[in-house]
Formats: structure tokens, sequence, C-alpha cells
């Protein structure tokens, strides 16, 4: 038996890798084709927008829309422009429902709504809901003080 040969000789050692790359290749592109063919693909496109809204709370006595109590305002500070049909503002206390002006339209940096019906302590929420449904995320949430 000649070493020299035997260490010398590859031929058998390209034909597996191709064989190896090709199997990637194609575990690659099934997995990219089946995401997009069951609609994976646009469950990835539909994530929350990345925005930023600030809480000012006026306690008791202050007045908004005419109606007394305390209320909450909350300002879209920056991030991504929203649409108003995709954003609800909601309050933790199942007794009161939050009212008042509420955004409309398309919500950009600046933009504000009041509400009132704020109790003490309570935790207030801006919620999207995806437009293509199925989930809904919080995106900006303050606790009234007490």
């Amino acid at each position: 038996m000649n070493f020299k040969n035997l260490l010398t000789d590859d031929r058998a050692v390209s034909p597996v890798i191709g064989v190896i790359l090709m199997v990637a290749i194609t575990v690659i592109l099934a997995a990219v084709i089946g995401t997009f063919v069951l609609g994976l693909g646009d469950q990835v496109s539909e994530s929350a927008p990345q925005a930023s809204f600030s809480f000012d709370f006026e306690a008791n006595g202050s007045s908004f829309n005419g109606q007394a109590g305390d209320i909450v305002n909350v300002t879209h500070e920056g991030g991504e422009t929203l649409e108003a049909s995709n954003i609800n503002v909601e309050g933790d206390n199942s007794t009161n429902t939050l009212s008042g002006t509420g955004f409309s339209g398309t919500i950009s940096s600046g933009d504000s709504a009041g509400f009132n019906k704020v109790d003490t302590g309570e935790t207030i929420r801006v919620i999207w809901t995806n437009p293509a449904g199925g989930s809904t995320n919080t995106i900006a949430r303050a606790t009234a003080p007490q």
C-alpha cells in the first residue's frame, strides 16, 4: 500500500461537499417558500408600531369638555404615525368607561386627546389593534396619581 497516494488522493471530498450544499440550499428554499405559502410572512410584517405617548393627569376640580372630574390628556410624543381607528385608550377600572374627545384621523407627533372619568390609581393604556385582525398590543401605559 502506498501512503503517499492515499494522502494526496482527494477525489471523493468534492462530491460529498457538493451534495451537502445542494441539500442545504433545498431546505432553505423550502422553508422560505413554505413561510409565504402558509401566510406566515404577512404576520411578520404586522408587528406593533413603535410610538411614544405622554400622560398628563389633572385632579378633581379640573374640567374637560364641560365635565368636572379627574382627566388625562394623552399626547403622541413621537414614533410612527398611527391610524386613530386602530388606537383605543382604556382604563383598568371596570366601573367607569373613559370618555372624552379621543383621537381622530391620523395620529402624528404632537396630537393630543383628553379623557375624563379617571380614578386615582387607575392604569391607563394606549392599545393598538392589528388592522389585519387577531392581535392587540399595549404600546403605552401610565398610572394616575393617588
